[in-house]
């Protein structure tokens, strides 16, 4: 299967087969420009926003206590965490370990995090 090719990609493409015509290349300029501005000036949603506050809070917890912790054990530990269910926690831990900041290990089929 073929990757898709997003708009940038696709206007670069026809913009090589129609180098001939200056009126398509300077249409095609302009659409790619505009791609880019609004690419550019997207602000981080709400959610997202929120994530960032929950994951540095997250980080600074485990700056803060030793050793490896159960997903149960960081919830109860942090109160912002407490309304927060499992599946929650575990992506926004699961984002934490593909920055580089946390690790994670299992013990008898339990997952455990830590500082990286």
């Amino acid at each position: 299967m073929t990757k898709k090719m997003t708009k940038v990609e696709m206007f670069s493409a026809i913009r090589e087969v129609v180098s001939e015509n200056a009126e398509m290349v300077a249409f095609i300029d302009h659409e790619i420009e505009l791609i880019s501005k609004k690419a550019a000036s997207k602000k981080p949603t709400k959610i997202q926003e929120l994530n960032k506050k929950l994951k540095e809070i997250i980080y600074n917890y485990f700056l803060e206590c030793e050793g490896h912790k159960t997903i149960k054990e960081i919830q109860g530990a942090i109160p912002e965490l407490a309304d927060l269910s499992n599946q929650k926690i575990t992506h926004l831990l699961s984002a934490m370990i593909v920055e580089g900041k946390l690790s994670k290990e299992y013990e008898k089929k339990t997952p455990y995090y830590s500082i990286a």
